[in-house]
């Protein structure tokens, strides 16, 4: 409910607020359509990374008998770095980099395969950091998207509709004051009238 007063004052101020939401509006509709791209691409990237980590965990299955020897505290994430990028106006973590530790271990002793076996790992670990990046990201643009709308349904549905409806208001009850104003002047000239020719 828009608050207001019949007057010049109220109504400029009312004008105004139409005005700026109504130049606003296809910029926060654009953000919208922008933020929904967004959330479609990140959506489809969080999927094909899902895939992607089923398919090495497929992998990694498939010699199961084999990772019963393998020493999985050779390998540790050592470092994650991240960046900030802006997509749609909207700050979301991006991984630059993913590092493991590879502890040191006997080249002779150990099995052939332990070097398939760190670089398999690696890919899984470096899939599953990068998706969870994804998802991260996806549920700040799915807030920041559900947001945007919510303000523009707000603009479109409620504030614009009721600023039009103040200012239609605030001008016929100006107007009917005007009237009223010359009608009740004529009325005054026409007995003012009446009394100067009663009198003569």
């Amino acid at each position: 409910m828009i608050k207001f007063q019949y007057n010049k004052t109220s109504l400029q101020q009312i004008e105004k607020n139409l005005k700026m939401r109504q130049r606003t509006l296809p910029i926060i509709k654009n953000k919208e359509t922008a933020l929904r791209l967004e959330v479609k691409r990140c959506k489809e990237e969080a999927d094909a990374l899902e895939r992607k980590l089923q398919e090495q965990i497929a992998g990694y299955e498939s010699m199961y008998a084999l990772w019963g020897e393998f020493d999985t505290s050779l390998v540790a994430v050592k470092d994650v770095k991240l960046d900030v990028k802006k997509v749609a106006g909207v700050r979301v973590p991006i991984l630059s980099d993913i590092r493991l530790e590879v502890k040191p271990f006997g080249l002779f002793s150990a099995p052939k395969w332990y070097f398939d076996g760190i670089n398999l790992l690696h890919g899984l670990v470096k899939t599953a950091v990068e998706r969870e990046f994804a998802l991260a990201k996806l549920g700040l643009l799915e807030h920041a998207r559900k947001k945007t709308t919510q303000k523009v349904n707000l603009f479109e549905k409620v504030q614009i509709p009721g600023f039009q409806e103040a200012v239609r208001k605030i001008k016929r009850f100006m107007e009917d004051e005007e009237n009223l104003s010359k009608s009740s002047q004529k009325i005054l000239k026409s007995l003012q009238e009446k009394r100067k020719e009663a009198t003569v």
